[in-house]
C-alpha cells in the first residue's frame, strides 16, 4: 500500500483538480484559509488541510455557483456547513455512478 505524502507542490495540486497553477497561486491571496507551507527559495508545500481548502473552494465556486467574494465569506463564516455539504455532494455523486454502473450491468442481461 503506498504510503500518503505530508506536502504536495502546487504542480501535483493543480494536477489533482486539473486547474491552473496561477489558480492556486491566486486564491492563496484571496483566501486566508489558504496558506501553503514554503521553503527558503519560495517553493510551496500544501498539506491535506490545503488540499481540503482547495476543495471547498471548487466545490462553492463550480457547484455552488458562487463568486470569488461569497465563497470567501462563505467559507470564513460557515466552514463546517461547507464542509458537510462538500461531503454531501460527493457521496450523492459516488451513489449515482454506481447506480449508472447497475443499469447499464442491467441492460446487459
Amino acid at each position: 500500500m503506498a504510503k500518503e505524502k505530508l506536502y504536495y507542490s502546487i504542480r501535483e495540486v493543480a494536477e489533482m483538480f486539473q486547474i491552473n497553477q496561477s489558480n492556486l497561486r491566486f486564491w492563496e491571496k484571496e483566501f486566508k484559509q489558504l496558506r501553503p507551507k514554503r521553503n527558503e527559495k519560495g517553493t510551496r508545500f500544501y498539506t491535506k488541510e490545503d488540499i481540503q481548502v482547495v476543495k471547498q473552494i471548487l466545490f462553492l465556486v463550480n457547484d455552488q455557483k458562487l463568486t470569488l467574494e461569497g465563497a470567501k465569506k462563505r467559507l470564513g463564516s460557515k466552514k463546517d456547513e461547507v464542509e458537510r455539504k462538500q461531503e454531501i455532494t460527493e457521496r450523492l455523486l459516488s451513489v449515482r455512478d454506481e447506480l449508472k454502473v447497475m443499469i447499464s450491468q442491467l441492460g446487459k442481461n
